[in-house]
């Protein structure tokens, strides 16, 4: 088990460059497009929505552009979450300044695959830095059970890295758990290998919760992936313990390693499965793949995650812990938002549970 701080102001942290998403209708692609719906997101905030939701209370770090109306819009949606926000405020600094970032994404269809287009240029979220926050008030005075980085925000830029190092510094410092979800993106580690695998190493070295898939451990920290072959992801899960393994022994602080299983049929019908591992129970946990109907895949990863840290502030172990985590993922790909909007504890029990029935 991890040992949550007690009497903490927030459940969860989380630092984030917040930005909107922008979607065809009906699954229709971006290029014939005319009619768009605009959302509010970020991997981070998806996270944090299972708890913001299930009544948890959750703190947002992040950073505005004075005077945008999509800044208010973000606004607005994060206290519609239930959501606090601290955010440094940045002039946008003439038409050719900054601005918050658009991902423009379809959501696919059947055999065709979705696709999206992340335009950060001029993006506030870049700007981000540990000076722009009283770490020690918030980890020292308010308390932080879980503080969630995110290799995304790590990888931004240099100074979202230091911000997130010393997140994680002041984390430790105080007792607040970390957690770090690698999600390893080529266009931001072109040309930056060496320096982003450093950090990404040290963070990890600084972590409680360490969270990706074979890629993401490969590609940020290095560490050997499973073994080619296999028909199915079935077919590969010693391969995939065997990653963990080397994660474990890489990273010997963490106690809390897992990875999901997705598996794709075609646009809508995804294997969706996951491992983990405690060290403090020496325990695995596996939930074989199994089929799922998706509108919209975006977020599914993020849900996952949302999942699981709810369930260790809830002090969740074991086979409920995963079973809570997988649902809450397969849960967010049932919604056109980014991130799962769960009503209550139950709702995400039933689905880890196969009750899809009508509940009166």
């Amino acid at each position: 088990m991890l040992n949550l701080k007690k009497n903490a102001r927030w459940a969860l942290l989380v630092p984030t460059s917040m930005g909107v998403r922008i979607t065809p209708e009906n699954g229709q692609p971006v290029y014939c497009s005319e009619t768009f719906k605009m959302q509010a997101t970020s991997a981070e905030t998806n996270v944090a929505s299972i708890s913001s939701y299930l009544g948890l209370p959750v703190k947002v770090l992040t950073a505005f552009v004075n005077g945008s109306p999509i800044a208010d819009f973000i606004k607005a949606n994060l206290r519609s979450r239930g959501m606090t926000f601290e955010a440094k405020q940045v002039d946008q600094g003439g038409p050719w300044g900054y601005r918050h970032q658009f991902n423009i994404a379809d959501s696919g269809f059947g055999v065709r695959g979705p696709r999206v287009c992340n335009d950060r240029a001029g993006g506030v979220g870049r700007t981000l830095d540990a000076g722009d926050f009283d770490l020690e008030r918030i980890f020292g005075e308010e308390g932080v059970g879980i503080v969630h980085l995110s290799g995304l925000i790590a990888a931004l830029s240099e100074s979202t890295g230091r911000l997130c190092l010393e997140i994680a510094k002041a984390a430790k410092k105080y007792g607040t758990l970390v957690s770090f979800d690698l999600n390893y993106r080529a266009s931001f580690w072109k040309g930056r290998e060496e320096e982003l695998g450093k950090l990404f190493s040290e963070i990890a070295g600084r972590s409680d919760i360490l969270i990706g898939n074979e890629e993401d451990f490969q590609l940020c920290l290095g560490i050997k992936g499973p073994e080619a072959g296999g028909r199915n992801l079935s077919d590969k899960l010693d391969s995939f313990k065997e990653m963990i393994e080397r994660v474990r022994e890489a990273y010997p602080a963490a106690t809390l390693f897992a990875t999901t299983l997705r598996q794709v049929i075609n646009t809508n019908e995804h294997l969706w499965g996951a491992v983990m591992f405690d060290a403090s129970a020496e325990c695995w946990e596996v939930i074989e793949p199994e089929p799922i109907r998706v509108p919209d895949r975006i977020g599914g990863g993020d849900g996952f995650v949302g999942g699981l840290l709810y369930g260790v502030n809830r002090g969740f172990d074991g086979k409920k812990l995963i079973d809570f985590a997988w649902a809450s993922g397969a849960m967010a790909t049932t919604f056109l938002t980014d991130y799962a909007q769960p009503c209550d504890e139950d709702q995400i029990i039933q689905i880890a549970n196969g009750n899809a029935r009508v509940k009166r």
